[in-house]
């Protein structure tokens, strides 16, 4: 497997999750909160006291956060996000710097402060695995772009950081080195290979692996037609197949990091979380517990699938 040897950070120790050979490996979706989840996902019919994390914290490991690429986090709502995955002492969020720093420029230190408020409280908690870095495609290398990152991974250095970036005039040696010499982890992609697009890795630059699976949806990946809606980009649904050469790069990225991070970002109608839960039981080789209401859509679902298929109820898992 390409990279250095990884690189060690100075972070509060995380619980235990799911193990390979070597390393932690969490796996785990991006985002919970989506409208076309209703009765796909989550169940059609939801009690009062229903909380989307909560639900996926019952089948996950971690879940990387959003709403923190749009805006800093607010402490209340992180606060609350603790509280409602307390029942897996093994999960870890892992979180999109704000797109202020990393797409539009002009960033404050009003701005830092504002994202520090929510990261400090997960990471105070333990519960903060990463903070990812997501560069556009349109990020290139360049002395500018490598002195812009010089600054951020200074600027937030305290926090276990992982960077992504997407196109391939990153991928040279000095980069890597970088990497590790400030112990950032690279954000390993699956995407739409077009152009000078990143091709699919395995490797880890330090403590903290990360891997995204985008999808492969070509016809609408760069699309700017109006009539296409955004989530177009991610409608779609890696076969076993399609999966198994990543499960693969996982072990040997887990065998160089302490901690793993697989995030399936193909949200449109679950099926990010269907190919999550498929790559849990490639990792592990094991059959596994699914919620009832994605395997009624899914039939892929039934080969991994521990228990006879119900009626979807609202709790088809019994707390922990």
């Amino acid at each position: 497997m390409a990279g250095a040897t990884p690189a060690k950070r100075t972070h509060r120790d995380t619980p235990s999750g799911r193990r390979t050979a070597a390393g932690v490996v969490r796996v785990g979706p991006a985002g919970w909160s989506y409208a076309d989840w209703a009765g796909i996902v989550y169940p059609a019919r939801r009690p009062r006291e229903f909380h989307e994390a909560t639900y996926l914290a019952e089948y996950f490991d971690t879940i990387e956060i959003n709403t923190s690429f749009y805006q800093p986090l607010r402490p209340n709502l992180c606060t609350q996000w603790l509280e409602r995955v307390a029942a897996n002492p093994r999960f870890l969020f892992t979180a999109k710097l704000w797109q202020k720093f990393t797409h539009e420029g002009g960033a404050t230190l009003e701005d830092e402060r504002a994202v520090r408020a929510g990261f400090d409280l997960l990471r105070d908690a333990g519960k903060l695995g990463a903070v990812l870095l997501q560069f556009p495609y349109s990020f290139h290398h360049s002395p500018e772009n490598v002195a812009y990152l010089r600054r951020l991974f200074e600027q937030f250095s305290d926090y276990p950081l992982v960077v992504e970036v997407r196109h391939a005039s990153w991928n040279q040696k000095g980069f890597y080195e970088l990497l590790h010499e400030r112990g950032v982890g690279f954000c390993n992609i699956d995407q739409p290979v077009i152009g000078r697009s990143l091709k699919p890795s395995g490797r880890a630059t330090a403590a903290v692996g990360y891997v995204r699976l985008h999808g492969r949806r070509y016809d609408t990946w760069f699309s700017d037609n109006p009539a296409t809606p955004p989530e177009e980009r991610y409608n779609y649904l890696y076969s076993e197949a399609e999966l198994e050469p990543w499960a693969e790069r996982i072990r040997k990225l887990a065998g160089r990091a302490e901690s793993t991070f697989v995030i399936t970002n193909n949200h449109f109608q679950g099926k990010g979380v269907v190919n999550a839960l498929q790559l849990i039981s490639l990792l592990s080789g094991a059959k596994l517990k699914v919620p009832e209401p994605l395997r009624h859509h899914y039939s892929e679902l039934e080969r991994i699938a521990s228990e006879p298929q119900q009626e979807p109820s609202l709790f088809p898992n019994p707390p922990r």
